[in-house]
C-alpha cells in the first residue's frame, strides 16, 4: 500500500490502525461504547496516544464491559487515577463510569447500535474526499448526535469526538478517495 490518508504517520500502530480499523462498520453495541470511550479519553491528545495505551485502558476498564463500569464507584476511580498506563484523568474516569450507566438504558431501550446507525439509515456514509483539507473536523449530524447523547447524560462526547468516531467505526467512510482502503471500506458496507 503506497498512499495512504495524509493523517496517518509513519509509526507501525498507526499504519496498522488505518489499514485494517480506521473506518470499518462496527454494529457491536459494546465495540461501539469502547471507541465512544476512547475518542473521549482522546480529547486534547493525539489518537496515538490512545492506540499505544489501548490494551492498558482495556485491561484497566476490564475489557470495556459496561455492565461491569456501570457498577464502579469511587473506590475503582482512586485505582484507576494511580494507573500509570491509562490517561488519568478524573473527569474522564467518571464519566466512563457514568457514560456505562447512560449505554445501558440505550442499550435496553433499543440497542446502543440500533440507535446510534438509525442516525444514518444503518448504511455508512460515503463521502469522497481528495484532500485531508475537505475532511471536517465536526458536521451539522454529529452535532445531532451530541445533543441527543448529552441529553441523555454522556459525557465528553461533543461534535468533534461524535465525528472522530463516527469515521473510526465506520458510520462515515472518510478514507481519501485514493486512499486504498477507501474502496475496500465502501464495499465492506455494502456487504
Amino acid at each position: 500500500m503506497t498512499k495512504r490518508c495524509d493523517w496517518v504517520g509513519s509509526e507501525y500502530i498507526y499504519i496498522t490502525y488505518h489499514d485494517e480499523e480506521w473506518g470499518v462498520p462496527v454494529y457491536d453495541s459494546r465495540a461501539l461504547w469502547e471507541k465512544l470511550i476512547l475518542d473521549g479519553f482522546q480529547a486534547g491528545l493525539s489518537w496515538i496516544t490512545i492506540l499505544k495505551k489501548r490494551e492498558n485502558f482495556q485491561e484497566a476498564f476490564q475489557g470495556f464491559d459496561p455492565n461491569v463500569i456501570a457498577q464502579w464507584g469511587a473506590p475503582e476511580v482512586e485505582r484507576l487515577l494511580q494507573n500509570e498506563g491509562i490517561i488519568r484523568h478524573r473527569g474522564k474516569i467518571e464519566a466512563t463510569i457514568s457514560n456505562a450507566r447512560v449505554w445501558q438504558e440505550i442499550e435496553a431501550e433499543q440497542g446502543f447500535s440500533t440507535y446510534l446507525w438509525n442516525y444514518v439509515g444503518g448504511t455508512p456514509i460515503q463521502n469522497k474526499f481528495n484532500e485531508i483539507s475537505e475532511v471536517p473536523a465536526s458536521t451539522p449530524l454529529s452535532a445531532e448526535i451530541s445533543k441527543d447523547l448529552k441529553k441523555r447524560g454522556f459525557k465528553f462526547c461533543g461534535p468533534t469526538i461524535v465525528y472522530a468516531f463516527m469515521q473510526a467505526v465506520g458510520m462515515v467512510n472518510d478514507h481519501l478517495t485514493d486512499c486504498p482502503c477507501y474502496e475496500r471500506v465502501r464495499k465492506s458496507a455494502q456487504t
